[in-house]
């Protein structure tokens, strides 16, 4: 083939990236992501100042209650907020719509008549809404990084292991957290594009994700189940908790990749299949079908209520040794982080820590899963100490991770006086940790 022969091809025949450049500028000349982006931006600074300005603190999610003494723990409670109902929204921002809204605008005949396949124009319009999740989660990461070192300041943050992280390992943990929770997000983008397709409707392609999102984290707030547990979407986004464990725990974020691409691949392939199969010749106005509707509508219901019976019936990974486990080390680790605050760091050696924990409410078999009625006894022996005995109060949620408030009769006061005279957080008085599988 001759080079002008070449040109000319590619100039009729453009392909996938001239697609995929036509996408994104629409995208960047849309009001909606625009403002998605500016959420991102702006939203950790707002946030940070928030808790910067009043005393009380987010203590119901993890590292809530370092807001105001670490900006480590900013990014991380972002991140939590974010898993449990900002990214499905988020993502749905421009895949829910990007197919819909050539429906929307009767556009469909136009864009197929551009020398584009089908092919060429489904993977371009897929990578498009790939690059904006992609983007709007870095931007989120950076920000909320950002907003925590400047606005609150660069002190280390206590792990969910009750160690002491240097400035430079929170930044590196909160950007492999981040990078985690990028791989549901693109699934739940797949699965956008999926509602897009299908629905023809740019409404129920932005709505349908975070819906979807809602219902799973509802079923997971109804039992701490194996099964159930593993095969929702939204668990991958609590994979970044074994990263904040000592050691670190990477099974969930194997399990966490592998349903997420099952999520992903599915959904585009019952998204392409719609695609390619679709006859564009006719009206291209979209009649709303209520018959298809309610059906949905009830294949849904029903799939909701067998996950939900599922989830009762399902055998917890939560038992009391796996509790017990957990809680002693990470109490040995807080004594030593407290009596380095108090400038006694030598005192906090060769101790030792065993635990008992039970459930109140159960009366005879053994104590298991997720509930506010655990109770762990932990007695502690030293050469400096002698025998102590503590009762901690423990709720422990359906993904393993827990809040355990002692007795300030015992541990001390929520806050202290550290050597320097300063008022500092106890560790001891309230923590958080996480029950990781392993």
């Amino acid at each position: 083939m001759r080079p002008a022969d070449a040109h000319v091809r590619r100039a009729v025949h453009p392909g996938v990236g001239a697609v995929y450049r036509v996408e994104v500028a629409k995208i960047a000349a849309q009001s909606l992501p625009r403002l998605g982006a500016l959420v991102c931006l702006l939203g950790p600074f707002a946030f940070a100042i928030i808790m910067k300005t009043q005393s009380a603190a987010p203590g119901d999610v993890l590292f809530g209650r370092w807001v105001h003494s670490s900006g480590f723990a900013i990014p991380f409670v972002v991140l939590g907020f974010a898993g449990t109902a900002g990214f499905p929204l988020l993502t749905s921002l421009v895949a829910g719509d990007i197919f819909a809204g050539e429906d929307r605008l009767a556009t469909w005949k136009t864009v197929l008549t551009r020398s584009c396949s089908r092919q060429e124009v489904f993977i371009g319009k897929t990578l498009a809404a790939f690059t904006y999740s992609v983007a709007m989660v870095a931007l989120l990461a950076v920000s909320s990084l950002l907003a925590g070192v400047l606005v609150v300041g660069t002190q280390p943050l206590v792990s969910l292991s009750g160690g002491l992280l240097s400035p430079g390992r929170a930044v590196v943990l909160s950007l492999e957290g981040w990078a985690i929770a990028l791989i549901p997000v693109l699934a739940f983008t797949c699965v956008g594009i999926l509602f897009s397709v299908v629905s023809r409707n740019s409404m129920a392609g932005v709505l349908g994700p975070p819906v979807l999102g809602m219902i799973m984290l509802l079923l997971s707030l109804l039992g701490s189940g194996v099964i159930v547990r593993t095969l929702l979407l939204t668990t991958p986004f609590e994979a970044w908790h074994g990263l904040m464990v000592s050691p670190p725990r990477f099974r969930p974020l194997l399990l966490g990749a592998v349903v997420a691409a099952s999520y992903a691949y599915l959904s585009l392939d019952v998204a392409r299949g719609n695609f390619m199969r679709r006859d564009f010749s006719g009206d291209l106005a979209v009649r709303p079908s209520w018959g298809k509707l309610g059906r949905g509508i009830l294949v849904v219901a029903a799939a909701v209520g067998v996950l939900a019976l599922a989830s009762a019936l399902d055998r917890t990974w939560i038992p009391s040794d796996r509790l017990q486990r957990s809680i002693a080390p990470t109490f040995k680790n807080l004594v030593a982080v407290e009596q380095t605050m108090l400038g006694r760091p030598d005192k906090a050696r060769s101790l030792n820590v065993f635990a008992f924990c039970r459930r109140e409410s159960v009366i005879r078999g053994p104590s298991k899963g997720s509930g506010d009625d655990w109770v762990c006894s932990l007695n502690v022996t030293g050469p400096r100490l002698g025998q102590i005995s503590v009762s901690y109060g423990i709720t422990v949620k359906p993904n393993g991770c827990y809040t355990a408030e002692g007795p300030a009769s015992v541990v001390g006061p929520l806050h202290i006086r550290d050597a320097h005279r300063r008022t500092v957080i106890n560790p001891l008085y309230v923590f958080d940790g996480c029950i990781v599988s392993t």
